[in-house]
């Protein structure tokens, strides 16, 4: 079984995502109903851990916030970019629920996330783009903004790899009050 934890974003969210979701040739756009924002991923896992990740999510307490959608960029790896996202304006509630997440799961027997938490909804993949191209895509919608709505829960979520795309499933949902 393969896991994260995320928000399930609003339908709201999403249709106005998807409106990006258009005009750059190269890009593999993420499916509406694929759609969210990672706050772990937790990766292959047994039953066993499955269940202890979810205890360990059961018994955290949070409180909603509201998220804001804000501007695009991409992450490069061997320096191509290789993603599309969506930036979150900085919002100390967030970062805070994350942090109790990795905690708790840390404390369930989870390795540490080696990477930094960077807030973000991911829109496509970068197979063939063509650099300009790209440049211009960015340029164009950095003044992006969608929201703010409110968050009242984050999900465990599963995830099967697809030849076309992963498949997403909303396993448990936490409540924030």
């Amino acid at each position: 079984m393969r896991l994260f934890v995320g928000l399930d974003l609003p339908w709201v969210l999403r249709e106005r995502l998807v409106e990006l979701s258009r005009g750059l040739p190269g890009a593999r756009w993420v499916p509406e109903e694929n759609l969210h924002l990672t706050l772990r991923f937790v990766g292959e896992v047994t039953p066993n851990v499955a269940e202890e990740v979810d205890l360990a999510l059961q018994g955290l307490r949070g409180k909603r916030f509201e998220l804001l959608l804000s501007g695009v960029g991409t992450h490069t790896k061997g320096g191509r970019e290789v993603a599309l996202w969506v930036g979150v304006s900085r919002n100390p509630a967030l970062e805070h629920l994350q942090a109790k997440i990795e905690t708790a799961l840390q404390r369930a027997g989870l390795a540490p996330e080696k990477r930094r938490f960077l807030p973000h909804v991911t829109l496509a993949r970068l197979e063939q783009t063509v650099g300009h191209k790209l440049a211009a895509y960015v340029q164009s919608h950095n003044l992006f903004r969608a929201g703010p709505v409110e968050i009242d829960a984050f999900t465990l979520f599963s995830s099967q790899l697809g030849k076309e795309a992963s498949v997403y499933t909303a396993e448990i949902g936490y409540p924030l009050s």
